[in-house]
């Protein structure tokens, strides 16, 4: 009977998918004879929610990735680069005794740009595994999820099809989603998947949607000692796109954007890494004190969509914080 790995990742983000799609190549290339079913969760961030629900570990192998840590026993295997990953001290602790458990896998390292580059780098200098299959798949996760992109107004125009991707996933980024995807890029080159007919399909209405968000973002934004505030609470919207206040305020150091879904408000803070200002302040740690997360340059907080006039009040204190 096949074992079986359950891997659960951060949902609904491209560095998510492709840490997914590195584990499963770790995995089998561990593991050559062996013959595993693969389940794959997509795990967000919620009102409420701390992490990965322990129910869902039930595989004979289990791995969180590019996602908050878990206390859970029956982790086996861990990848994360986020410096808010351990929600409080007893998840440090946890996790510093399981790093000296040689049954269990445990990495984390707050200064990778992205999860996948993390599992690349550590499945090529623990395990031997091969990385030029993936090269591209590794290089675009860690310019997409570091902001690492010539300027913001490439991330914006969205002209290359592994960034068109990148907007799918964000949409569409569910546990079948990410299944499907996943086993795709096992087997073909990431260009491929991004320009295939399928993808482009989906792409299409989330590129005029793009057009409309720039023009929300634009009439919206307001610009304050290197602080652009953009509140787009009057909108219902399942996916905010990123680096439009850059393009639109090259100078600005920082953005604080307002969101609604029907299930969240979202509040996303982020520095603007092409200002050519020093950052003077860590964005996850402002997020964690109000139950967020994310990294020094970026991060964000979910709050309850009945709770918007507090989200409001948050994204004036944060955005006068980082004024001063």
């Amino acid at each position: 009977m096949p074992k079986r790995i359950v891997i659960a990742t951060h949902g609904h983000c491209f560095d998510g998918l492709c840490s997914a799609v590195m584990f499963t190549r770790l995995m089998r290339h561990i593991h050559p004879n062996e013959v595993f079913t693969y389940r794959y969760i997509s795990c967000g961030y919620a009102p409420g929610q701390n992490g990965v629900d322990p129910k869902l570990l039930c595989g004979d192998i289990n791995a969180i990735l590019d996602f908050r840590f878990s206390t859970a026993p029956q982790l086996t295997w861990y990848f994360d680069h986020h410096v808010s990953a351990f929600p409080s001290d007893e998840d440090r602790s946890v996790f510093a005794k399981a790093i000296e458990n040689p049954d269990r896998r445990m990495f984390h390292d707050g200064t990778y740009g992205s999860c996948t580059k993390l599992i690349a780098d550590v499945g090529q200098a623990m395990f031997g595994l091969d990385l030029e299959p993936t090269r591209e798949l590794v290089r675009w996760a860690d310019m997409i999820d570091s902001a690492s992109f010539p300027s913001a107004e490439t991330a914006v125009a969205r002209k290359e099809p592994v960034l068109q991707m990148m907007s799918v996933v964000e949409h569409f980024g569910d546990d079948l989603f990410l299944a499907e995807l996943a086993i795709r890029l096992m087997d073909e080159p990431l260009e491929k998947v991004a320009a295939s007919p399928n993808i482009q399909r989906l792409y299409e209405p989330l590129g005029r949607g793009q057009e409309v968000f720039v023009k929300q973002v634009t009439e919206r934004a307001k610009e304050s000692d290197g602080v652009v505030v953009v509140d787009l609470s009057d909108i219902n919207l399942e996916v905010a796109g990123k680096f439009v206040t850059y393009a639109l305020y090259p100078n600005s150091v920082y953005s604080v954007m307002l969101s609604r879904s029907k299930t969240k408000c979202k509040i996303s803070i982020g520095y603007n890494p092409w200002c050519n200002q020093e950052r003077k302040h860590n964005i996850a740690q402002i997020c964690e004190r109000h139950g967020g997360g994310g990294h020094p340059v970026v991060g964000a907080i979910a709050v309850p969509v009945e709770d918007l006039e507090r989200a409001k009040t948050l994204v004036t204190e944060i955005a006068q914080e980082l004024r001063g």
